[in-house]
């Protein structure tokens, strides 16, 4: 049974950073494609940031509004992945949800996947 559990969500001042953390069980997440996607009031789920393995090497996608602030990775033997979280701006306050799907892909849209998390909350606030 896949599972993934979330962790490291809070509140911060802008500017300031988070690290989430995603623990995955039941499937290894370097055969996997693993997203980081979030919502907002008002806001459709949107994806922030994937990690998968092309071409027998790690391929990382970041949407434009994180880019450089944001970065995404994996520690496959404690089979978990990380997004770490710098500059954070107010509007990136949001519910913050781990996702997998076990495929190797390129593809970060959220319904490419079927396994979730249960979600963080990140509060980004002066």
């Amino acid at each position: 049974q896949l599972q993934l559990v979330e962790s490291g969500g809070g509140s911060v001042q802008p500017g300031g950073s988070l690290r989430l953390s995603c623990v995955a069980s039941g499937f290894s997440v370097d055969s996997s494609t693993i997203g980081w996607f979030r919502t907002a009031p008002g806001k459709g789920r949107e994806a922030v940031s994937c990690i998968s393995t092309v071409d027998g090497g790690p391929y990382s996608y970041y949407a434009p509004f994180v880019e450089g602030r944001f970065t995404i990775s994996r520690d496959n033997a404690k089979n978990t992945v990380y997004l770490q979280m710098n500059s954070l701006k107010s509007e990136d306050t949001g519910v913050y949800y781990c996702a997998a799907e076990p495929v190797l892909s390129t593809m970060c849209f959220f319904k490419n996947f079927h396994s979730w998390g249960q979600g963080a909350q990140v509060t980004v606030s002066s």
